[in-house]
């Protein structure tokens, strides 16, 4: 692909047609371009085109996205696999030397996505292949171009930010020091020079507007470069850097104020950065920073009393006391704090009017009330005063609590006195006391558990009788919406302090909210129901079980499905998970209520993959599908049928539509009907009528289909190989999509192995390159899988010998032993050494002997060690001279998979909801339905304790060749020995 004119235009066209609103215009383009982009030139058209002063903006920022998103795709996927590189080395190059240019030059819609993409590649090629980066932006500090500058500043922000969360490690050592010693002290030469221009410039608004950001973004430098230590540089300059925060903390720029009421301007952001930065330096190097404490106390303090309860001010606050927090807590500032006067001027001043409710914080529990069930029971990211404030009234609570009891006493009886003198003016007094019951009362807790430990002065169980219940008893469900909220929230919060008798009293008046109007409210109300029907008790049974629930399981299941009917609850995630979970507790008690609930759950998947929006509520809704699933068919298998009819054709609708976001629960859900219907017969046609689209090759390319696809192909493996022989569907289906896969070593001529081919070669998927391998070993015709298997094992010692993992060699180990298993341990030393002299012995020495350890999963460490008993006792090969050297080693090394601790080679991640990208470059992620797991075969169901296997095996041995195991046995270890005696002797028998 040239860089000419003509293919600007052509792709400015496309680009174009991507932000059409119309899918059918929108979805050619995109994939067009898709399969463009692997294409020489094509990420330096690109950058051509953003560069094009003439172009109009929105192709230019619809190429500057498109840039990222093909960085974000392609920079390091073959990181992942032996395929090869998506970007030509050519392109690479030019990439980097173009893009820190034009990224300072471009305007700022084009910067942001610019400066997105150099952290990207900064992630991965930073600093080793790209040195001269950081060289490359500090060379631009001294253009006096503050434009410039602070593309700079924006680009080094974004690439050093993942400092503050990483874990240390050698290499991100290096790297920060590479950073530090070009980087430190030209920031803090243009900290200074920049606040000398304060002074230059403070009669220029539109320059100082400018220099503030800079200051802005200097300052979250610094905290990036300062998360992980201290580094010596900013330690021996700290007096520079303190002085500047001190002068920015009590800054005010009258020509910067805004004028708007909500959206922070640069002042607010340079002081909450400040209140970040300190805190930091509070929390980490409170030794260093001591000389500096009271003065940035007295700074804070002054900054929050003339702080008005505006929404702009909201990070500002919530950091400001975030500090006030981290002082308070440290015990050799609490001198400070101990003076009863100067904690009720903080209770007075800062706490009370942080914690209570804001005209802006009824109107977001009004109109957005997402936003507001988001920041105050889930914790998100988004900084609010009510938290900052009950983190502080927690932490004096803890620190100084018989006298912050006393001040907070009285101030709880004067907020409950003017509630009563008039509850309907005055509920927002009621409000305030709950939550500062709340803080005050909790010493920690988890988010399964809710608060789990408080202190023993609130009489919590009390307040609720007497402050809680009474709001939930109320006729009109609707009133005081905001007050119903608080009370509901207090009994989920400290749901494992009031205990089973209160709740179960609380439990009907909680459902009793479930059809309030507020949408806040009903989803509290869901929300706790969900939660206290999580709880278990010390023999980890459920508290609520069915017998318990099941007198208000009418009014509570009802409830919860006419919720999803009240306006702006059609997709609540709240709703939906309290279904799930109902039905889960419920179990057959919930069949009743299948006949009605069933269709209901299929005419919203109808409606929601339409649009897929919400990814928790879908997720809960194929959830509670799974779990209905699994309810019936355990009480009538042959119930599959009216599932399969209802579900079918929604299933088909999605998969031809290709929507992405529901195709990974779609597979599970055809997995879960298909395992349900084993051993009842042959597989319906519906289903072989879907198998075609599960063969389609972008399938293979998103990452979240894989599992739930190896999982689904193997149940038609199982169920119906003998259809898919006959048949060849599956055979010459993949044949037309694998031969395009170019590897050294080809196999792909037979179809049903090209899934493995893919499977094996990647990194991220060779696990289910085995899972399917073994699936096809144990239930496909033997001789046409026999006939590839020298082919299948090359692949294997190809993968092993030019890019092997951890993760890998365990899951090779555990093939091969499965295989010995399944034919025997002479097979695998013949096939080994046919494809190369002496390697059987090699796969004994470098991979058996060495890390058989590292098999981690129980049924995984079982296979091993009836597959390595087989090698030992039942395999010729192994008593030839070449081999007969590694039996006692062999042996030795089972024993330690036995008995030594286990030494896992790879961690596992827990599979997540919905995605880690939101943006360009999507990916939809694997989520694994709980009700839906796959059933863990065990192939050795018969064997239960593997050392009397060994024993009973060497035991026959001996038997059918007599006198040889004491041989063998001459270069163990004393230790050695007596472990096998013992399990001899456990097993009744005698080896010597």
């Amino acid at each position: 692909m040239e860089v000419t004119d003509a293919n600007l235009q052509l792709l400015a066209s496309y680009l174009q047609r991507t932000l059409s609103a119309d899918p059918n215009v929108r979805r050619p383009a995109e994939k067009l371009l898709e399969s463009t982009e692997l294409q020489q030139n094509y990420p330096v058209l690109l950058l051509n085109l953003i560069d094009k002063a003439q172009m109009d903006m929105t192709t230019r920022v619809a190429g500057a996205i498109a840039f990222k998103n093909y960085v974000k795709r392609n920079w390091a996927a073959h990181e992942d696999s032996d395929g090869p590189d998506r970007i030509h080395e050519s392109d690479r190059n030019t990439i980097k030397t173009l893009i820190v240019t034009l990224m300072l030059h471009s305007p700022v819609a084009l910067q942001k996505q610019l400066s997105d993409a150099v952290s990207i590649i900064g992630k991965h090629d930073f600093p080793k292949k790209w040195p001269q980066l950081i060289d490359e932006m500090v060379e631009r500090f001294a253009s006096g171009d503050f434009n410039v500058i602070n593309g700079v500043l924006q680009t080094a922000h974004s690439l050093f930010k993942r400092y503050r969360y990483e874990f240390k490690s050698q290499s991100l050592w290096e790297e920060i020091k590479f950073v530090l010693d070009r980087m430190a002290k030209p920031l803090t030469d243009l900290l200074q020079a920049t606040m000398q221009l304060t002074k230059v410039h403070e009669n220029n608004p539109e320059a100082l507007k400018v220099i503030y950001g800079s200051l802005v973004l200097v300052n979250k430098v610094f905290y990036s470069l300062n998360s992980q230590d201290l580094p010596e540089f900013f330690e021996d300059n700290m007096n520079t850097w303190m002085g500047a925060f001190i002068q920015q903390l009590a800054v005010d720029v009258p020509s910067l104020r805004t004028a708007d009421d909500e959206d922070a301007g640069v002042l607010e952001h340079l002081r909450t950065q400040v209140c970040e930065n300190i805190c930091l330096y509070a929390k980490k190097y409170d030794e260093e920073f001591k000389p500096f404490m009271e003065q940035f106390v007295t700074a804070v303090w002054e900054l929050l009393v003339k702080t008005s309860l505006q929404t702009k001010y909201d990070a500002l606050v919530s950091h400001a006391l975030q500090f006030l927090s981290v002082v308070a807590e440290r015990k050799h500032y609490q001198s400070i704090f101990e003076n009863p006067e100067i904690l009720a001027r903080i209770c007075d001043k800062v706490v009370i009017p942080n914690l209570d409710i804001r005209p802006s914080d009824e109107e977001i529990f009004e109109d957005s009330p997402e936003e507001y069930i988001r920041r105050d029971i889930e914790g998100s990211d988004i900084d609010t005063r009510r938290r900052a404030a009950c983190d502080l009234v927690k932490t004096l609570s803890i620190n100084f609590e018989q006298k912050i009891f006393g001040i907070f006493g009285q101030y709880l009886e004067i907020l409950l006195t003017k509630y009563k003198e008039n509850p309907a003016a005055n509920w927002r007094s009621k409000d305030t006391a709950i939550y500062l019951v709340t803080s005050w009362a909790s010493r920690g807790g988890t988010q399964k558990h809710g608060i789990t430990q408080t202190s023993e002065l609130v009489p919590l169980p009390e307040f609720c009788a007497q402050q809680i219940v009474p709001e939930l008893q109320r006729p009109n469900i609707n009133e005081i919406p905001v007050l119903k909220a608080a009370a509901i929230k207090y009994i989920m919060v400290f749901r494992s302090i009031l205990g089973p008798q209160v709740l179960a009293s609380c439990l009907p008046q909680i459902i009793r909210h479930l059809p309030a109007e507020s949408i806040v409210v009903h989803s509290y109300a869901a929300c706790s129901v969900e939660k206290i029907l999580t709880m278990r008790d010390a023999n980890k049974a459920i508290v609520f079980g069915p017998q318990v629930l099941g007198p208000h399981s009418n009014d509570l299941i009802n409830g919860l499905f006419a919720t999803l009917s009240l306006p702006g609850s059609a997709e609540n995630e709240y709703v939906m998970k309290a279904i799930m979970r109902s039905f889960s507790v419920l179990q057959s008690a919930s069949m009743p209520f299948m006949g009605v609930a069933l269709p209901r759950l299929t005419e919203i998947l109808t409606q929601v993959a339409k649009n897929p929006s919400r990814p928790h509520f879908n997720h809960y809704l194929f959830e509670t599908l799974a779990l209905s699933i699994k309810i019936v068919c355990q009480a009538e298998a042959s119930a599959v049928s009216s599932f399969e009819e209802a579900l079918f054709p929604v299933f088909q609708g999605i998969l031809q539509q290709d929507i992405l976001e529901f195709m990974p629960y779609v597979f599970q859900m055809l997995s879960v009907l298909l395992e349900v219907r084993e051993g009842t017969g042959s597989i319906p046609e519906p289903y072989w009528a879907l198998f075609p689209c599960l063969l389609a090759p972008a399938l293979w390319d998103r990452t979240g289909n894989v599992t739930p696809l190896i999982r689904l192909i193997s149940a038609f493996i199982k169920q119906g190989s003998a259809q898919i022989q006959a048949s060849g569907k599956l055979v010459s289906t993949l044949r037309l999509f694998f031969n395009k896969i170019s590897i050294s070593l080809r196999i792909s001529q037979n179809g049903i192995l090209g899934i493995f081919q893919k499977m094996i070669a990647s990194k991220a998927n060779d696990h289910e390159g085995f899972y399917l391998l073994q699936n096809l070993l144990s239930y496909y015709p033997a001789a046409e899988i026999e006939a590839s298997m020298r082919q299948i094992f090359a692949l294997l010692f190809q993968r092993l010998s030019l890019s092997k993992t951890p993760k890998y060699i365990t899951g090779i180990i555990v093939f091969f032993s499965f295989y010995v298993i399944k034919y025997s341990g002479g097979q695998l030393a013949q096939l080994i050494d046919e494809i190369q002299p002496g390697m059987f012995g090699m796969l004994l020495d470098r991979v058996f002997i060495t890390d058989m350890r590292k098999i981690v999963k129980e049924l995984d460490r079982k296979m091993v060690a009836v597959g390595v008993t087989k090698l030992l006792t039942e395999t010729p090969e192994m008593f030839q001279p070449q081999y007969a050297g590694f039996w006692p080693k062999l042996l030795q090394s089972l024993i330690d998979l036995f008995e030594r601790p286990v030494e896992p080679a790879f961690d596992g991640g827990e599979p997540v909801v919905g995605s880690d990208d939101a943006d360009g470059g999507y990916q939809v992620a694997f989520a694994q339905l709980s009700n839906a797991q796959p059933k863990q075969h065990d192939h050795l169901a018969e064997i239960t304790d593997a050392r009397q296997f060994l024993a009973t095996s060497l035991f026959k041995f001996s038997q059918t060749r007599v006198g040889e195991l004491p041989n063998l046995l001459t270069p163990f270890q004393p230790e050695y020995k007596q472990i096998l005696q013992k399990y001899c002797d456990q097993a009744g028998v005698r080896i010597a």
